[in-house]
């Protein structure tokens, strides 16, 4: 029963995307988290200088 368990795969891409797309959420988070302040200052510089 265990090796039947081991062997079945049903599922498994299932599993395989959500790897995936946890794995691409946490680098558009990176991101966001990296960039955001910077976007965010050269907005505010934009706005303060336009009249």
């Amino acid at each position: 029963m265990l090796r039947k368990f081991f062997r079945d795969e049903s599922g498994m891409e299932t599993v395989e995307w959500a790897v995936l797309l946890g794995l691409i959420l946490a680098g558009v988070i990176g991101v966001v988290l990296t960039l955001g302040p910077k976007v965010t200052a050269k907005f505010s510089a934009v706005d303060t200088a336009l009249p």
